[in-house]
């Protein structure tokens, strides 16, 4: 399967007209920012899952209301949405990529209806904000283990302060 970067209307179209291909679908999302080896791994254990992994890229104005500047580093996102969706997609297990502007998924979970929903184990299904989108239609919510706790922001910091 070639990975690629949709629009959420493109996305559904073609997952309703050629379900085969992407059922059981599975969905997760993020702002996948420095791309990293914790990040990687969780893609991998999400495909696992199902027949197809599509990714829900926050975008960079939604990423810039979740994760506000922090004093003494630059503000985020570092790498345009454009370039994180085409990363992103270029990896083996992804399928799809869809960037969205809301400060959660539920939009794009209420449209695609993806069979499991897959988060990092960081969250319960009490913290997350898109468990009632997917309880509401029957779906499955996974929590994957974080296997390498690496955080962006971070590395970000061990960059910029690498010869203090």
């Amino acid at each position: 399967m070639i990975s690629s970067v949709y629009t959420l209307n493109e996305l559904s179209q073609a997952i309703a007209a050629d379900p085969s291909r992407w059922r059981p679908l599975v969905f997760t999302n993020g702002c996948f920012d420095l791309l990293h080896t914790g990040h990687v791994r969780y893609l991998q254990v999400a495909k696992s899952l199902g027949r197809s992994l599509v990714v829900g890229l926050n975008s960079d104005q939604s990423v810039r209301a979740i994760k506000p500047h922090q004093q003494g580093l630059p503000p985020r996102p570092i790498v345009p949405e454009q370039q994180r969706a085409e990363v992103l997609a270029a990896l083996k297990p992804v399928d799809g990529v869809v960037i969205f502007d809301s400060l959660t998924a539920t939009g794009l979970i209420e449209t695609l209806k993806p069979d499991i929903y897959v988060k990092g184990g960081d969250y319960s299904l009490e913290t997350l904000p898109e468990t009632p989108a997917v309880q509401a239609y029957g779906g499955q919510i996974e929590l994957v283990k974080v296997e390498i706790s690496t955080s962006t922001t971070a590395m970000i910091d061990r960059i910029l302060h690498s010869n203090d």
